[in-house]
Order: C-alpha cells, then sequence, then structure tokens
C-alpha cells in the first residue's frame, strides 16, 4: 500500500489527541507539507516542499544561538529513526529501491559542496576531488555494512547542497540541468518523509528531541 498523506492524515487526526504536543505539532507541520508536495506539479517545488516536510519533523523551535547545534540534532534524529526501524525499511528503501539513483547522485559533484568550494576559490581542485572519493567510498562501505544512518546521512548532505541551490538563488527555474538529480532526490523523499512521519507515529512516548541542546 502506499504510503501519502491521505492515510497518514486519517491517522493523525485518529490519534493525535494522545500525542505528546511537541510531537503532534511537527507531525502536524510535516503532513501539511507532505500534502503541498504530493499537489506540486513541477519538480523544482516538489522537492523543496518534499525539504520542508522532513525538516518539519526533525527540527526543535530554535533559536539562532543554538543553531551550531543543528548538525547534532540532525544525526540524533537519523539514529533514532534507525533504531526504532524494526522492518528494517530504511535499509531496503536505500538498498533495494532507489540504489541506481542514489548511486547517480553520489557520483555528481554538482551535488557535492566541496566542488563549488574549489570554484570558489575555497579549497583546491585535489582537496575536493579526494573528499569527493572518500565520501563516495564511505557510502558505498556503509551501504554493504548495513549502516543506515551514514548512508542517509550522505544523501542527504547531497540534498542539502540542491536544497542551497534552490532556494539561495543558485539555480534557474525548471532548469535542464539539474532535472535528473531533482527527480531522483524528490522520488527518493516522497518516500522517505512519509515513513519517518509514520515512524513517529508508531512511537509518540520516544524522545524525539534532545534536551541538552
Amino acid at each position: 500500500m502506499l504510503l501519502d498523506h491521505r492515510l497518514l492524515k486519517e491517522r493523525q487526526r485518529a490519534e493525535r489527541e494522545s500525542h505528546p504536543t511537541n510531537l503532534a505539532l511537527r507531525v502536524h507541520r510535516a503532513l501539511s507539507w507532505l500534502d503541498r508536495a504530493e499537489r506540486c506539479e513541477d519538480q523544482d517545488g516538489k522537492f523543496i516542499f518534499l525539504w520542508i516536510a522532513f525538516n518539519a519533523a526533525y527540527a526543535n523551535d530554535m533559536g539562532d544561538q543554538e543553531r551550531p547545534h543543528e548538525k547534532q540534532l540532525f544525526q540524533f534524529f537519523l539514529e533514532k529513526l534507525a533504531g526504532l526501524d524494526k522492518d528494517d525499511v530504511l535499509y531496503k528503501l536505500i538498498w533495494s529501491e532507489f540504489s541506481g539513483s542514489i548511486r547517480v547522485l553520489l557520483e555528481n559533484r554538482f551535488v557535492y559542496q566541496p566542488f563549488w568550494d574549489f570554484h570558489n576559490g575555497k579549497i583546491s581542485e585535489e582537496e575536493w576531488k579526494s573528499g569527493f572519493e572518500r565520501a563516495r567510498k564511505a557510502a558505498n562501505h556503509a551501504l554493504v555494512h548495513h549502516k543506515t544512518v551514514t548512508v542517509l546521512a550522505i544523501i542527504l548532505d547531497r540534498m542539502y547542497t540542491l536544497r542551497n541551490q534552490l532556494v539561495h538563488g543558485g539555480a534557474t527555474w525548471n532548469s535542464g540541468v539539474n532535472r535528473d538529480q531533482l527527480r531522483d532526490c524528490s522520488a527518493f523523499l516522497g518516500k522517505l518523509v512519509p515513513y519517518v512521519i509514520q515512524l513517529m507515529m508508531d512511537n509518540p512516548n520516544t524522545l524525539w528531541v534532545r534536551m541538552d541542546h
């Protein structure tokens, strides 16, 4: 059965009164953006709305002084998801259904931030190329050894580069240059986000927020 906004929203309406306030708010926000993404007709918009939905699921209401901790919070959230994923859906999603598009994404230098750092004169050509190769090998190693969090973190880091290009005006709307990566990223997020929301509702009493930040 396809897991989509309609099915998740029906469940959320039935269960939301029993959810802790923080979880209820994050699920509500994430579902609203998932709904918008599913109704979007262009790849640029769909990817952006899916990214917002994912961000709404994991992010806390943080002040500016807490922004340096966002990566730690993100890592904590991924580890929490993987630990609760008893059916191994996240790993199957990465390995089986999207192994082709993910590998293509990992080989795409245009969604690797150090490539742009090199072009902006911040690092050397050797630095970005060696880092690119290390990241590719790390992802492949993690896939083979069932390290779901590591692979997810690398994939989402690449997607974050694409997100920045769009949100900060570094790409043209409906550009032919980035169609492949947008299509692949939207397809992946379109499956990942609903399952993340489902996992959160499956485990309402789990500590989803780190209390030390």
